[in-house]
């Protein structure tokens, strides 16, 4: 059976996620295991080391008990959205946070990873300014990032940026699997900048390659990526965004942008990350 994890705080942009995990868990036939992880503090006070356990004893009390009360809401959550056949288990492990997630992935050996992300001014500090942004870059799993004000409507549109390269053909295969189970429209956007070289003959095999698939290709001239992909996501009602992280700094290099250009824009839709490594 496949596995979704779902790290959570318990704020309401976690919490959002969590409908999403439950979600795919449906389509792909899997169970949720839901995480919480939780570090202890560095004290430096006087006294007998049985003292200082004592505190650690109690802090670990409490962080079970809040973890205990809240599974009854996750539960309330799968009800309300008619998931509560969805398979759910809770794990409850202190350590920092990409420490203990690297953990259970591997331990788990979990397929995707989905957790909330708080809103910010741009793609960029959306997804790098946060925890989810070091698990995207520091995990080899598919990870899709919620935003906390995406509200879950159904899958109908995906948009897949893409500069023509082999890995993301490769990559765009796991998106259009994906969209399938939801039967959802890919369009696979290029952004041409005056810096990039794409050969059209490429282009030309890739939409001889996905006649039969439901995939649209879209070249756009234009030098700001970030506001042009956030404006194709608007335009065309899109409900995810997926991408290949193929390196380390690769969100740092494309979304590159000078102080002049405008932040205001708040990332509303789901990021699929798809790793190289995982191709």
């Amino acid at each position: 059976m496949k596995k979704i994890l779902f790290p959570t705080d318990f704020s309401e942009a976690s919490m959002n996620a969590f409908v999403y995990a439950l979600k795919l868990a449906e389509k792909i036939k899997a169970e949720v295991i839901t995480l919480h992880a939780y570090e202890l503090p560095n004290l430096h006070i006087g006294g007998l080391p049985t003292t200082l356990k004592e505190v650690y004893d109690t802090i670990e009390l409490e962080n079970f008990e809040n973890f205990k009360d809240q599974i009854p809401f996750l539960r309330e959550i799968a009800e309300k959205n008619g998931l509560d056949h969805v398979k759910i288990n809770h794990i409850l492990k202190h350590g920092d946070l990409i420490w203990v997630i690297k953990q259970v992935v591997k331990e788990e050996k979990i397929d995707y990873v989905v957790m909330g992300t708080k809103g910010a001014s741009g793609l960029k500090e959306t997804f790098l300014g946060s925890n989810a942004g070091s698990v995207i870059t520091e995990l080899d799993n598919f990870v899709i990032a919620v935003p906390e004000e995406a509200n879950y409507e159904g899958i109908k549109n995906i948009v897949f940026s893409t500069r023509f390269r082999e890995k993301d053909f490769k990559a765009l295969k796991k998106v259009i699997e994906l969209a399938k189970l939801f039967d959802a429209h890919v369009h696979c956007v290029y952004v041409k900048t005056k810096k990039s070289d794409v050969n059209p003959v490429v282009i030309e095999d890739w939409k001889f390659l996905l006649k039969d698939e439901k995939v649209s290709i879209h070249v756009i001239e234009a030098e700001d990526v970030e506001q042009t992909i956030l404006n194709f996501v608007q335009a065309y009602e899109v409900d995810m965004l997926a991408m290949l992280n193929y390196k380390r700094g690769f969100f740092e290099e494309l979304f590159r942008q000078s102080l002049t250009q405008k932040l205001s824009y708040h990332v509303e839709v789901p990021l699929l990350v798809i790793h190289e490594a995982r191709l």
